[in-house]
């Protein structure tokens, strides 16, 4: 895999990957931090182009923001929005960031 940012959500509620959620992506080097992209989710729980594209990789602290509350749409769901913050080391490596959630709970790590 080039280098860059990809992400994918699952559902694990459901057992399937997250539809239609939206994903941002900011520099957390600026301040305040800067937008860099805003995504959704295809049917496969990925967005359709890597979040940060490997032309534009480089190294720095980024922060992927999913918009949990907003897929789920259940008055008891317990985070709004999941911000998961990360320190890309090495701009020729590729750095996955997917995220495991539920109305209930989430994690995330560094996939391949």
């Amino acid at each position: 895999m080039a280098a860059g940012i990809t992400t994918h959500v699952l559902d694990v509620a459901l057992g399937k990957p997250a539809a239609g959620m939206q994903i941002e992506l900011y520099d957390m080097a600026m301040q305040p931090p800067t937008l860099i992209a805003r995504m959704q989710t295809n049917r496969d729980g990925r967005t359709d182009t890597p979040i940060l594209p490997s032309d534009k990789a480089r190294a720095g602290d980024f922060e992927l923001r999913f918009h949990v509350a907003d897929y789920f749409k259940t008055p008891d769901v317990f985070a709004d929005v999941v911000p998961v913050r990360f320190t890309v080391a090495e701009a020729a490596e590729h750095y996955h960031v997917p995220l495991l959630c539920s109305p209930w709970t989430f994690g995330t790590y560094r996939g391949s």
